[in-house]
């Protein structure tokens, strides 16, 4: 996948419509409620690190890769290797027309094709630069892999907590809908609070069983990228508000022009280009074949040495040399425009992460805190008969969507540190 692909997927992500929400974000329960079985399966629990150390084992993108780079250092053989020597032989017999001895004629001879050294050189490096881009390559895609592992880790946790946030208002609304009815049958509310009471316990109930879902596709998705190897019931043992480091951003930059994969496969392909060029000039004399023959004939016995060299004459590879010019400077221009590109999605994925930070300490502090003690005043307020249902439920669907965008900040959060990853090569190199 392509690091221009992976952006409008984390978008995707982040506009997932939530499916319920956690009844205490800051200290999540440690235990499941009845019901949400499919959330926590029993099963071998995984670290971070662990998964996506199973991921690169057996994925099968990253195998193609590094199949491509096997092929490349069998093309630095090819372009090395000396030309074969050709041997001739003939037999035959003589019959002179007029005079001479007749009898037996032989011949055998031997050629070698003796290259031209800056050719040969030039190809050879051409080769060379090709396996230093097949490498990038590799390491673009293994880091790619690691970025979508974490990224589906993370939307997996983020699955987690909004299941069990439904399972908790499930919970929540069904006591709500109980004391409802209570008030009804007794006459102290109207009837229709009830009606709506129960709605929204509906409505509960679906947010319930699609978060339960999206749990579900989540990990399926985490087991295609393992090429289905994980085993059945896994966990994941990893927090969605893991701690994250302070970040400079000029060193970011500094690493992503030494280390970004990408880039270190463009600036390979602009040196295997110019060895193309090189290659090209060099080919106007691509060497000189040596031969010596042995004649033997009844009366007398001929050995002969030559030189045969072909004449830059008509063709002075004046085509060549300028394609390779031309794709040249193509590789040049995609390596600049490459390096503005990058840099500029850096500097968007630094300002996502610092506005992600923001809204988590705005939305853990001071929102989530408000709502839950309008929810309470609403709930005393409804106790006392000074409110109705509908206040009660307005103040847990505020609560609720409050505490919706805090698991999404969170999840915003990580997705950013995961970007900033990919685009510093981090995940590139083979430990």
């Amino acid at each position: 996948m392509k690091l221009t692909t992976l952006r409008p997927w984390v978008s995707g992500l982040l506009l997932w419509p939530a499916a319920g929400l956690m009844a205490q974000i800051v200290a999540p329960p440690t235990t499941l409620p009845a019901g949400t079985a499919a959330v926590a399966p029993a099963g071998p629990a995984y670290g971070l690190g662990e998964l996506v150390n199973i991921v690169l084992t057996h994925n099968p993108t990253l195998q193609m890769a590094r199949r491509s780079r096997e092929q490349a250092q069998a093309g630095i053989r090819t372009a090395g290797a000396l030309t074969n020597p050709r041997l001739e032989f003939s037999d035959g017999r003589l019959r002179p027309s007029h005079g001479g001895s007749s009898g037996n004629v032989s011949a055998w001879g031997v050629s070698q094709m003796i290259e031209n050294p800056w050719l040969r050189s030039a190809r050879v490096d051409a080769a060379e630069q090709g396996l230093r881009s097949s490498e990038a390559q590799v390491g673009m895609t293994r880091s790619e892999v690691v970025a979508q592992v974490r990224l589906r880790a993370y939307e997996l946790l983020l699955r987690i907590e909004e299941a069990r946030a439904a399972a908790d208002e499930l919970l929540l609304l069904e006591q709500t809908r109980e004391r409802v009815r209570l008030r009804v049958s007794s006459g102290e509310a109207a009837r229709y609070e009830i009606i709506k009471a129960e709605a929204e316990f509906i409505s509960a109930r679906q947010r319930q069983q699609s978060a339960r879902l999206a749990v579900e596709q989540a990990r399926i998705r985490l087991n295609q990228l393992a090429a289905g190897q994980l085993p059945a019931g896994w966990r994941l043992s990893a927090d969605l508000g893991d701690t994250l480091a302070p970040l400079n951003p000029s060193l970011l930059r500094e690493l992503m022009l030494a280390h970004n994969p990408e880039l270190q496969a463009l600036g390979a392909e602009q040196e295997r280009q110019q060895a193309r060029v090189r290659e090209a000039g060099a080919s106007r004399w691509p060497g000189v074949e040596l031969r010596y023959s042995d004649t033997r004939e009844p009366d007398n016995r001929q050995n002969i040495v030559g030189a045969s060299i072909q004449l830059p004459l008509f063709d002075q590879k004046r085509g060549p040399r300028d394609e390779a010019q031309a794709e040249q400077l193509r590789a040049r221009a995609r390596l600049d425009g490459r390096q503005i590109e990058l840099q500029l999605q850096l500097d968007a994925a630094v300002m996502t992460l610092e506005m992600a930070r923001l809204r988590v300490e705005a939305l853990g502090t001071g929102a989530i805190r408000d709502a839950e003690a309008a929810l309470r005043v609403a709930e005393a307020a409804y106790r006392y008969g000074e409110r109705g249902i509908l206040d009660v439920l307005d103040a847990q669907r505020v609560l609720r969507t409050v505490r919706a965008d805090l698991l999404q900040a969170r999840f915003q959060q990580q997705a950013a540190v995961i970007e900033i990853d990919l685009l510093t090569g981090r995940d590139a190199a083979q430990p």
